[in-house]
């Protein structure tokens, strides 16, 4: 199998990279993160340089590229901490909309890809606990009651995809339905908050709001699990960038840092704890890429696949955050230090889309006919 990059998606790479070092300095994102967790200068930008068009269907003003630019992308957008909602905006928003009827698609999507528009998945409620299928959410004859949790930049979004019942009980598999209710329809209130990284979230408690059906009822959880798997592929991607970088900054500390009159990066315990970090790395990149290439089996499989990324990514954000950060001692954990912030978003991400204990019982539960190999 061919692991090399094409020129366009290494163009792609570099375009990001140029982008996020330029435009997306440290202090450039501590005045985002003082100023609420999301720019819409930084938006634009990145909507400028096509990401915001990266997986909308060129028929809606997209590029029409597939999976594997958007883990080109995420990588770098990883290594600079963006926290604009790029997954959400511009990979799983397009997907759950092109299964919408042709007129909603048409309503959105170019303005998507433009950057105007800003639409984003709102599925947590309180009691999920990451299971897809936990809705109390209601609909009826089109207007939406219930709370959702950690939207993403969800008092700046311009709409969200909200799953809601139509029927059954709230654990039911059955009876979903996919809405697009817009922000400032009536019904719809929003409460702003900051993640730990910094990045912006929001409450959104709907009052009978009017949504336009996406997908109807025996559609619904299987594009909500499409969306979540998507999510998790470019979380994974994102997360190789984040350690990347992150072990970048801390090599270059031990080889800067003296203690005795030498650098630290002569003593050897560090140089073995730097490299099972490597290691750890190493084994996230190969997940990540495994999990981008499952992307388009079919559910069963892709559910399953997706699950294993996450376990090991989870393992490895957990053990790369705390290395790096216990690598350079006080200075690690302070805010001013840019390091801690890498710490800070592996932390976070380590919880998004099911934490690791969670995707390690999905996949104990998918593989009982294996008898634990992988097939």
């Amino acid at each position: 199998m061919d692991f090399d990059f094409t020129e366009d998606q290494e163009a792609l790479r570099d375009a990001v990279r140029r982008f996020v070092d330029k435009d997306y300095a440290f202090d450039r994102r501590t005045q985002i993160v003082r100023a609420g967790g999301f720019d819409r200068a930084t938006w634009e930008g990145l909507a400028g340089l096509g990401l915001t068009a990266l997986a909308i269907p060129e028929a809606h003003g997209g590029l029409g590229f597939g999976a594997v630019e958007a883990m080109v992308a995420m990588e770098e957008l990883g290594r600079g901490l963006v926290m604009e909602p790029i997954a959400q905006g511009a990979l799983i928003a397009p997907a759950l909309l092109g299964h919408a009827p042709e007129a909603l698609q048409a309503s959105w999507l170019p303005r998507m890809a433009g950057g105007e528009a800003l639409v984003v998945l709102a599925h947590q409620e309180a009691r999920s606990r990451y299971r897809l299928n936990q809705v109390a959410t209601r609909a009826v004859d089109g207007k939406l009651s219930g709370v959702k949790s950690l939207v993403p930049a969800g008092d700046v979004a311009d709409a969200f995809i909200v799953p809601a019942r139509v029927s059954g009980d709230d654990r039911a598999a059955e009876g979903i339905a996919l809405y697009l209710v817009e922000r400032t329809a009536p019904g719809v209130h929003t409460r702003a908050y900051s993640l730990h990284d910094g990045s912006r979230a929001a409450e959104v408690n709907l009052d009978n709001a009017p949504g336009q059906l996406i997908a109807g009822p025996e559609q619904g959880l299987a594009l909500l699990e499409l969306a979540a798997d998507i999510g998790i592929a470019a979380q994974a991607a994102e997360a190789v960038g984040v350690m990347e970088k992150y072990l970048a900054l801390t090599v270059d500390y031990l080889n800067t840092r003296k203690q005795f009159g030498v650098v630290i990066s002569s003593f050897q315990a560090l140089r073995h704890r730097a490299a099972d970090v490597k290691m750890q790395l190493e084994l996230a990149r190969s997940m990540s890429y495994y999990a981008t290439l499952r992307l388009g089996d079919a559910p069963a499989v892709r559910r399953r696949a997706l699950s294993q990324a996450k376990v090991q990514l989870g393992q490895a954000m957990r053990f790369v955050g705390q290395q790096c950060t216990q690598m350079h001692g006080g200075i690690g954990v302070t805010d001013e230090y840019v390091g801690s912030h890498y710490f800070k978003r592996l932390t976070v991400m380590e919880m998004q889309w099911g934490d690791t204990l969670h995707h390690l019982g999905e996949v104990s539960a998918r593989m009982q006919d294996t008898a634990g190999v992988f097939a």
